[in-house]
């Protein structure tokens, strides 16, 4: 047996110490682990349980089932630790509401501290939208089926702690525990095959559909007790359409950027099964709505506008509509929502399974469903039922006008080059000889796509067979067409172009619109159905957005069909969204290039937006890790420039970001309340302020280059694709079975081709995390020597400017989980020994440089300024050693068998595991 050292049990003994019932929580749940193994025969393997053994076997190599055990605790303190920080929360808003951080209470109460009154702050509120994208890009690296297991234990854990339950109770709590914790425990962890897009839509569907409409009225009776905390008149919000919207957008099915599995046909299933879920939920709403208006009120008592309606709907259903009629004869409320729920264009079985009903009787648009319930809202208040009214009919209206009857927006995203090939091989089919489209110069493509969008008549016959590009992106456009002719155009969120790079490439999006017969010529010219939305990823590309935006902006088929889809949504403003990615920038230059390059071009672009009277709507596209965009939401939103935002938040969820936000409904209202908040809060704010230009940017523009260059000479090192392809498990990550999606984009072995998820998933996995601080700490060092007023700016700023905050505190995260010696040990896999020590010692070079810099920056530890992350990685780092040490023993092996043409398979499986196991620890992959 081996004994922790001294020194480590010190620092688990401090650990428990300040984690207090956190930590009596998961002894208790590994307790209970332990026994589960003793009692099925595993008492050598419970052994090796870390933090609550204080000997562990001594030279045992560490098999797949001890990486699984490992993986499985690492779960259990993810799930403990959010259960702590819920009821942490619980316990400060007891002692004061607004005391808990970017929540509503809090924010209200720093509005009216600004001089803004109630009725500035409530005319605004409903402005206010939030629309979390969910997406399936290939990070979430645990099974749908563990998923489940794990909000099922969490369940059974926030029970544990009631203690109204008595011992019986909880005895029969504890046996539940156990039991899924066996039954965990024989559950594989890792995809053993890809999972298709099927199941990732399966996986969303599950949050949109059983998670997202119970949250929602936590989340607006969160507001109202805000409110009323605040001081302020709940008369002024009780309409829940004076309120901040939330909304959901989705990409499983639609996103096909370098990923063929995505064809026209899944994402016409996948629209199809979003507006199947819509009525589900709607449904569920409607029906919980027949339960509870049990209110003895008869159809001759009833409003007169009430009964008009009830008349109408019952002649249009006929016999159906009778049936809904006469039910609940006497409870007139409970006989008009009989008819709303016949008029839903859905069938439904003995079994209730719901089927779409394509027969043009009832509703068409959820418009109408929203018109009826808010009628029966004001007919229920003039009978007396106000409260009733304000309860049950404001979360059934809260239900209908989140999800619509699409459920969730679902955006189609190509890259510009797919759609340069295939308007290349349009032009070859339509014998234009125009099959050297993507090699023609940007003034040649733009005389071209001007010309042509002059006209609304298509290149080719529907007949004519089509080369591979334009038969994918053409078919694909059908469907939506074939969708849009039908629903209307609610249920698509835009056209993304990725990797858009010049004016063409949006133009050419109208184009291939016009094609499918996604436009009409109206007197004033052509017009498109659907927007056209530019994703602007690398750092050239966002200094480029300045430029092509101020074209396309000018564009009149742009300025036509902003004014179109304007009508189409009812909206106020001309609304031209824009995408911006913090992965690829960051990939591309670094952390502070990356950062000050998104801060600048939204900025830049907010204004180009005014210019053309036209707002910008800003969609991040943030990943799961620092160096992908992830931050604490409410810092990230006060950290976007001034008029960036204008009440209006998008923003991607990605891979497992979605689990940890939204797996259970407690966390999930506190992560969605955060967003609209912090959305509403910073917008009411920026209004009542100046635009200026950033008080430091002169400091942010010399950082950025500085960084950028000093980033730029490491990657661009011939020796540094050696060391990242040997002393990373990146061949490993793109052997798993995690997404549905390619881990490169079109298959070339180049660090430009390599995603960005996978690229930092691999370095999180050594431990080395140097896209989040590599070219910090050289920049730092350089301002404190040549500038040192301006390091003492920057210093003094770490505590009173948003922008400098969000991106500091995020790198000292970063160095937190950075260890130097698992760096060292994963660089003792490379074979060429040269590259090894060139790119060792500049990382390890510029690791401590940083965190040198860091310790002059801040006036106090690490420790001292945020205990519980950091005691929470003290506690990570007893278990993730022998993990790592396990890790690259595996990788030697299996990279040997593969040279030697070995079956591989078995080794594979474990060395994945090891992976899933330090990405739980981790609480990210990419």
């Amino acid at each position: 047996m081996e004994h922790l050292s001294d020194a480590l049990l010190n620092d688990l003994h401090l650990v428990k110490e300040r984690m207090g019932n956190s930590f009596h929580d998961l002894e208790f749940i590994l307790t209970c682990l332990k026994e589960v193994l003793e009692e099925s025969g595993e008492s050598d393997l419970a052994r090796f349980i870390p933090w609550i053994n204080e000997e562990t076997p001594k030279g045992v190599e560490l098999g797949i089932k001890h990486i699984q055990l490992y993986s499985m605790v690492f779960h259990v303190l993810n799930l403990i630790e959010v259960n702590g920080a819920v009821q942490h929360r619980r316990k400060k808003e007891s002692d004061c509401l607004s005391s808990a951080n970017g929540l509503w209470a809090q924010k209200l109460h720093n509005l009216k501290k600004e001089g803004l009154s109630a009725a500035e702050i409530a005319g605004k509120l409903n402005t206010v939208k939030v629309e979390p994208v969910l997406t399936a890009h290939p990070t979430e690296a645990k099974r749908i089926t563990v998923l489940e297991h794990h909000r099922q234990l969490y369940l059974l854990l926030v029970q544990r702690q009631n203690s109204m339950f008595s011992e019986q109770e909880q005895a029969q709590i504890t046996d539940e525990i156990k039991l899924l914790l066996d039954t965990l425990w024989r559950t594989g962890e890792i995809y053993l095959e890809k999972p298709n897009v099927e199941s990732e839509l399966r996986n969303v569907l599950h949050y949109l559909t059983n998670v997202f409409p119970d949250v929602l009225p936590i989340l607006d009776r969160r507001l109202e007790q805000a409110w009323v905390d605040a001081g302020f008149d709940p008369e002024m919000i009780e309409d829940i359409r004076n309120r901040p919207k939330i909304s959901f957008g989705n990409w499983v099915g639609g996103d096909r950027d370098g990923h063929p599995l995505v064809t026209d046909v899944v994402t016409a299933e996948t629209l199809k099964t979003l507006r199947l879920n819509a009525f589900v939920v709607i449904r569920r709403s409607l029906l919980d709505l027949v339960k509870k208006l049990s209110f003895t009120h008869s159809l001759d008592e009833a409003d007169p506008a009430l009964q008009l309606r009830m008349l109408e709907m019952r002649a249009v259903l006929g016999k159906e509509g009778d049936e809904a009629f006469f039910r609940n004869n006497g409870e007139c409320f409970r006989q008009f929502v009989n008819l709303c729920l016949a008029m839903l264009p859905v069938k439904v079985k003995r079994n209730h399974l719901v089927e779409l009903k394509e027969e043009n009787v009832g509703y068409t648009y959820a418009t109408e469903l929203l018109n009826d319930l808010v009628l029966l809202r004001e007919s229920m208040i003039k009978y007396g039922a106000k409260r009733a009214a304000l309860s049950y009919l404001n979360n059934a209206i809260r239900v209908v006008d989140t999800f619509g009857f699409h459920l969730a927006k679902l955006d189609v995203r190509q890259n510009s080059a797919f759609h340069d090939k295939a308007i290349d091989q349009l032009l070859h089919a339509s014998a234009l000889n125009g099959d050297t489209y993507a090699n023609w110069t940007e003034e040649r493509k733009q005389m071209f796509l001007n010309c042509e969008l002059q006209y609304n008549r298509p290149f080719v016959h529907p007949s004519i067979k089509l080369q591979e590009n334009a038969s994918a992106v053409l078919k694909t456009y059908d469907e939506l067409a074939k969708h849009v002719e039908k629903y209307g155009n609610a249920a698509i969120g835009s056209l993304i172009v990725s990797m858009t790079r010049s004016v063409s490439d949006l133009l050419a999006v109208y184009l291939l619109q016009r094609e499918a017969g996604l436009s009409e010529f109206t007197e004033d010219g052509l017009v498109c159905y659907l927007p056209v939305v530019p994703l602007f990823e690398t750092i050239g590309d966002l200094e480029n957005s300045i430029d092509i935006m101020e074209t396309f902006l000018s564009h009149p088929v742009t300025q036509r069909s902003l004014a179109y889809q304007r009508k189409q949504s009812n909206g106020a403003d001309l609304v031209q969204m824009v995408m911006v990615g913090y992965s690829d920038s960051n990939k591309d230059g670094g952390i502070l290039a990356s950062q000050w390059s998104l801060y600048k071009a939204q900025y830049a672009l907010a204004e180009i937006g005014k210019k053309h009277g036209v707002r910008i709507r800003f969609f991040h596209g943030r990943g799961g890790s620092v160096s992908r965009g992830a931050g604490p939401a409410n810092w990230f939103i006060q950290a976007l420039p001034h008029s960036s935002l204008q009440g209006d938040l998008r923003e991607t969820e990605q891979g497992e970001t979605i689990e940890q936000k939204y797996a259970n409904k407690m966390n999930a209202s506190y992560n969605l309340e955060l967003l609209l908040a912090g959305t509403a809060s910073s917008t009411l704010l920026q209004q009542h302020k100046p635009r200026t230009p950033h008080s430091l940017g002169a400091i942010f523009e010399w950082m950025a280059t500085e960084s950028c260059e000093f980033y730029g000479k490491l990657i661009h090192n011939p020796n540094f694709i050696h060391f990242f392809s040997q002393a990373t498990p990146i061949d490993a990550i793109e052997s798993s079975k995690i997404g549905s999606r390619p881990a490169r984009r079109t298959g070339e072995r180049t660090l430009a081709d390599l995603r960005a998820i996978p690229w930092v998933f691999s370095w999180n996995q050594t431990r080395c995390n140097m896209t989040s601080w590599y070219g910090v700490g050289y920049t730092l060092e350089r301002l404190f020597s040549e500038q040192p007023e301006n390091f003492s700016r920057l210093k003094e700023a770490l505590n009173t400017d948003p922008l400098v905050r969000y991106v500091f505190t995020n790198v000292e995260s970063s160095l937190d989980s950075t260890d130097e010696e698992i760096i060292k040990a994963y660089a003792d896999l490379m074979t060429n020994l040269e590259a090894k020590d060139e790119i060792l010692e500049l990382l390890l070079e510029e690791l401590n440089r940083t965190r040198a810099m860091f310790a002059k920056l801040q006036d106090s530890s690490f420790e001292e300024r945020r205990e519980n992350r950091y005691h929470s990685t003290q506690l990570r780092a007893v278990a993730l050693k022998p993990l790592h040490q396990s890790q690259i023993r595996l990788l030697k092996q299996w990279r040997e068998m593969k040279k030697t043409g070995e079956d591989t398979e078995e080794i594979l499986i474990t060395l994945l595991t090891s992976i899933n196991a330090i990405a739980s620890a981790l609480g990210t992959t990419g």
